[in-house]
């Protein structure tokens, strides 16, 4: 055995010397035990020592040991330290409670739809008590979708409070921002982590269906045997054969409507049919060929809803129970094709002889149609509006561009300048017309008056043309035929009403008189009788002016 290199040197400055192998320079423990040995008789060499048994601990012990808090015998306790803070960020990272619900939108501008159902999810995020809502997206929905409401502390109330998980449950609505939301499941997390807080869930529930998506669902498929009927052979084998009828499309009840010649062909090989219009020489309608393209044409459908877009979609082979068929068509019979009344009055010769061999209908002969003759309108003439002469407010109602009125010319032959003139005074209350005085002409020509004021010196009054020329009508004549003033009613004292005017014959000419007796057989026997007595006594008088 090695001896150590400071054995038997005596312990005095100067014999000592630094181990040049040495690399550890701490200070060494000598409280640890290892393996129930003292940590400073480890490096002893040729020293053994039994381990420690005496007093020895269990490991519980000093688990209870390591965690046990130091009690004074005596004088004031102090506080544990608190437990380790863990900010709720950190806690509820990434936990989040997911609610399944719905709310029901109104539709407002749809005939097929009130109220459409809109499914969304509520999320819940612990960490800060925020809310998000998202909507699924849906194929073809034409509804923006996806992120409904953004991530944010909801308000609850007008207080200021916010939504607090506590507050929800399955089975209640909650209103966020005017939207009422109905909560019908949620998912397991959720459940569980509201069960561990004592929270008790109701039992989820169904989310009803959209009426317009169940609308929009594709029916179950029906599985139909095809029929025996070979469309092929009846295309090879009627090919380029049809039917042509000859008929009448009745469209008078219709305004400025009549009876059109039509030419209707079936075609054997598919089954449609097709409607061309007949045009004759000079018959004043556009020379469009084709009435009626060549079609399938239903005969029956089903009781369509009355929301159904017939103007705009066509009707497709589900809702049609019968088509037109060559057994419709019969000559002599009408027939409504399209809501259009026809009458089949003839054939040719192969339709003729088709429906004697193949469908057993020989009583196909042409037919004599009676033409209706329009009842001719009677006119009407609107009501005299009191502008103008009657005469020319007819002519605006008879012709588009007016005429001036026919004149009787054989009249204002026979009476050009013929005048009867009459002396009149205003028939009025007040004082300053009884001195008036009027000449009234009548023209035999035409049959107007006309009068002419005087003018007296001093009177103040300025005299002169009083009535243009114009026929007077009497007053509470019709309107629309009025009865003009004539001849015949300028007696003597007789008044004469002109626009509200009211005048008195006093006087007339002496051509008046004789022209009343040329002609006594065209005027009462009062006139001419009223007219003799005034000149008369005219007569008379005038020899006394002389001698006075």
């Amino acid at each position: 055995m090695a001896s150590h290199p400071m054995q038997g040197l005596p312990f005095l400055p100067g014999n000592s010397f630094r181990d040049p192998t040495k690399t550890a320079f701490h200070r060494s423990q000598t409280l640890e035990y290892r393996n129930g040995f003292s940590r400073s008789l480890l490096p002893t060499v040729g020293i053994g020592r039994d381990p420690i048994t005496a007093n020895q601990l269990s490991q519980a012990e000093l688990d209870e040991l390591a965690n046990k808090r130091p009690t004074l015998t005596y004088g004031q306790a102090k506080i544990a330290p608190p437990s380790d803070f863990i900010p709720a960020h950190v806690a509820f990272d990434k936990k989040v409670l997911k609610f399944d619900a719905y709310f029901q939108e109104t539709v407002t501008l749809s005939q097929e739809e009130s109220y459409r159902v809109r499914n969304v999810g509520i999320y819940y995020y612990l960490e800060d008590d925020s809310i998000s809502i998202m909507e699924p997206a849906v194929v073809n929905s034409g509804i923006p979708q996806g992120k409904f409401m953004k991530r944010q502390r909801q308000p609850k109330n007008d207080c200021g409070d916010h939504y607090h998980w506590k507050d929800l449950n399955i089975g209640i609505n909650i209103t966020l921002y005017g939207k009422t939301l109905r909560i019908v499941d949620c998912d397991a997390f959720t459940q569980e982590f509201l069960e561990s807080e004592g929270i008790e869930l109701n039992p989820p529930e169904e989310i009803p269906p959209d009426p317009y998506t169940e609308l929009r669902k594709d029916p179950p498929r029906t599985y139909i045997t095809p029929s025996e009927f070979d469309k092929l052979k009846q295309f090879l084998t009627l090919d380029r054969k049809v039917l042509r009828f000859f008929a009448i499309w009745d469209d008078t009840d219709s305004m400025f409507g009549k009876e059109l010649p039509v030419i209707i062909h079936f075609y054997l090989c598919d089954d449609t049919m097709e409607i061309r219009e007949a045009h004759e020489r000079n018959d004043g309608r556009d020379p469009f060929p084709v009435l009626l393209k060549r079609m399938h044409l239903p005969k029956c459908t089903k009781d369509l809803k009355v929301e159904f877009p017939a103007c705009v979609l066509e009707i497709s082979s589900h809702e049609v129970t019968e088509w037109y068929s060559p057994n419709d068509f019969c000559v002599g019979k009408p027939i409504t094709i399209l809501g259009r009344k026809f009458i089949l009055h003839d054939c040719d010769e192969f339709t003729r002889c088709y429906y004697s061999n193949v469908l057993g209908k020989a009583d196909m002969q042409p037919i004599e149609l009676k033409k209706k003759t329009p009842e001719k309108a009677k006119q009407e003439l609107p009501p005299y509006n009191g502008f103008g002469l009657i005469e020319d407010s007819i002519q605006n109602c008879l012709s588009l561009i007016p005429q001036p009125p026919k004149k009787d010319v054989i009249k204002m032959l026979e009476n050009d300048r013929k005048v009867l003139r009459y002396a009149a005074v205003l028939d009025s209350i007040n004082q300053e017309d009884k001195i008036r005085r009027f000449i009234l002409s009548f023209y035999l020509s035409n049959d107007m008056i006309s009068i002419f004021e005087p003018q007296i010196r001093n009177s103040g009054i300025i005299g002169g043309k009083f009535l243009e020329r114009s026929k007077v009508p009497k007053p509470g004549s019709p309107f629309d035929n009025p009865c003009f003033y004539g001849p015949a009613d300028f007696s003597i004292g007789a008044v004469v009403e002109v626009f509200g005017h009211r005048f008195i014959i006093s006087d007339a000419d002496v051509y008046v008189l004789n022209y009343i007796e040329a002609n006594r057989d065209k005027y009462p026997l009062e006139v001419l009788t009223s007219l003799q007595k005034h000149l008369e006594g005219r007569r008379e008088a005038a020899p006394r002016l002389i001698c006075s």
